[in-house]
């Protein structure tokens, strides 16, 4: 099974990301992408060679981790903007965001104050599946600290390839932008 790259060149034009930065930040998910199908191609004739106790099925299916979520965490960013930021007050995020932060205020408080954290990574929004509770959390990789058995809800990218052209090292004005663009509708979609 192969994947392909999906097209979010609807984002250009978006306020806040010139047509250069979106276009670097596509050809790096298009990359992603590639790069897990190739993964995948590789692990199926060593699997059809009986070669999964060599080094190099270890190495790959390592690997296959970092880019399976390169993939992933993308499509979820991209998805999650192209939006006018407005946040709906009386949605069931907008409930449960007030449940677990006390206030959107808060809650954005706290998104802004991780998202400006020195290091790369990302900054995702997770429910618990089990308890339905509502966490910001800091990700230094792709394939690393994500806390199971939640489910992520708004995606930022804080890798510099996220906003260096356009912003230089003014990360909390990135912020910004991202915010105003933010599709509520499409976060508010993967609540469980």
């Amino acid at each position: 099974m192969s994947y392909e790259a999906k097209d979010y060149s609807k984002l250009i034009g978006m306020q806040g990301f010139s047509e250069t930065l979106l276009k670097n930040h596509f050809t790096l998910y298009q990359g992603y992408v590639a790069n897990t199908n190739k993964l995948l191609e590789m692990l199926d004739s060593i699997l059809k060679e009986g070669k999964t106790g060599t080094p190099e099925y270890a190495e790959i299916k390592r690997r296959l981790g970092w880019e399976w979520n390169g993939v992933r965490l993308h499509e979820y960013y991209f998805e999650n903007l192209g939006g006018d930021g407005v946040f709906p007050q009386d949605s069931k995020l907008s409930k449960l965001i007030n449940e677990n932060f006390g206030s959107f205020e808060n809650w954005m408080k706290d998104f802004k104050a991780t998202g400006t954290m020195r290091g790369i990574g990302w900054v995702i929004l997770y429910q618990d599946t089990l308890s339905g509770k509502l966490l910001n959390f800091w990700i230094n990789e792709h394939d690393a600290g994500h806390p199971s058995g939640c489910n992520p809800l708004l995606i930022l990218d804080v890798f510099e390839h996220a906003f260096m052209i356009d912003y230089g090292l003014k990360r909390a004005d990135y912020i910004e932008a991202f915010l105003k663009n933010i599709n509520w509708k499409e976060v508010e979609k993967r609540l469980k």
